[in-house]
């Protein structure tokens, strides 16, 4: 969390006028030097009103960038993706998948993986890290499912977070992809972006998905969860950010932390917008419907 506040450190200045909204005290400040320098427009004393619209302009770029962003756990129904996203923690997306393919045609449910044998549950959980406290919590929440909700994973976020394990980011990341219920999941990714775009001063994640709520209707926050995250692992990384080769430059506050030279930020892109990946981005964007299934199929392909 504190690296996060010391990257946007150099990039704001004060707020020079008071707004009710945390999210706008956020983007009351000016652009950094390297921003300035580059030719980019200034941001000052920021509006709650102008907030709102440059952050919903960032959104349909993303949109626009990413109309094929999905949540990128695999899962087939709540369970699954209920324990894949406890699973995610300090690993990639990519390992997780690996692990619950094995997991979950060896204990397909919350019964079956309750009365798991511990050490077979580690070793199998071992690539992910953190495994033995990832194996511990894995039969507390499975216990608990049993015990307290007969085996099914509960629709509402008041049971969700009553699990062990379970926070409100897990709780969701479950409700918007497994229960169609708009939430605003906040990952790593998300707390990053929504920091340099100015949408937010806060290092806690609650906090966070508050004052992001107040910038957007509720019915495009799953939307904008997937599209944020995507763009924090293909664009915006956190060392070193593809500033030059970014979709919504014009508009982020904190353009200018990363390399700006459109070539040199073109080969810092990853996944389908790496160099040499053309195909598999001319694949999501003519199968938008297809992108899970998509990316499934290239990951397999990765050694």
């Amino acid at each position: 969390m504190n690296s996060w506040s010391s990257t946007l450190t150099d990039g704001w200045a004060s707020c020079a006028t008071s707004v009710t909204s945390s999210a706008a005290d956020a983007v009351a400040g000016v652009r950094s030097k390297a921003g300035q320098a580059a030719g980019m427009p200034v941001v000052s004393s920021e509006s709650v009103l102008a907030l709102k619209r440059r952050a919903r302009r960032i959104h349909r770029a993303l949109a626009e960038k990413y109309p094929y962003a999905h949540a990128e756990l695999d899962f087939r129904n709540p369970f699954e993706l209920l324990v894949a996203t406890v699973l995610s923690a300090q690993t990639t997306d990519v390992t997780v998948n690996q692990v619950t393919k094995v997991l979950f045609a060896r204990w397909p449910n919350a019964r079956s993986l309750a009365e798991a044998d511990p050490a077979e549950l580690e070793t199998i959980l071992k690539p992910t890290g953190f495994f033995r406290a990832k194996s511990r919590n894995v039969l507390a929440l499975c216990t608990r499912l049993v015990d307290g909700f007969d085996g099914e994973v509960p629709g509402r976020m008041e049971d969700l977070v009553t699990l062990p394990g379970v926070g409100r980011k897990t709780a969701n990341v479950v409700l918007a992809n497994a229960f169609g219920i708009p939430g605003i999941s906040v990952d790593t990714h998300f707390a990053r972006l929504a920091q340099r775009f100015g949408w937010t001063q806060s290092g806690d994640p609650v906090q966070i998905e508050q004052d992001v709520a107040e910038l957007f209707e509720r019915k495009d926050w799953t939307m904008l969860s997937h599209r944020v995250i995507f763009h924090g692992r293909r664009v915006c990384h956190a060392r070193k950010p593809a500033c030059g080769a970014c979709p919504v430059a014009t508009w982020c506050p904190s353009y200018g932390l990363g390399e700006t030279d459109p070539v040199k930020a073109a080969k810092l892109l990853k996944y389908e917008l790496a160099p040499g990946s053309e195909e598999l981005l001319d694949q999501y964007l003519a199968e938008q419907h297809r992108a899970a299934q998509i990316r499934m199929a290239s990951q397999k392909r990765v050694p």
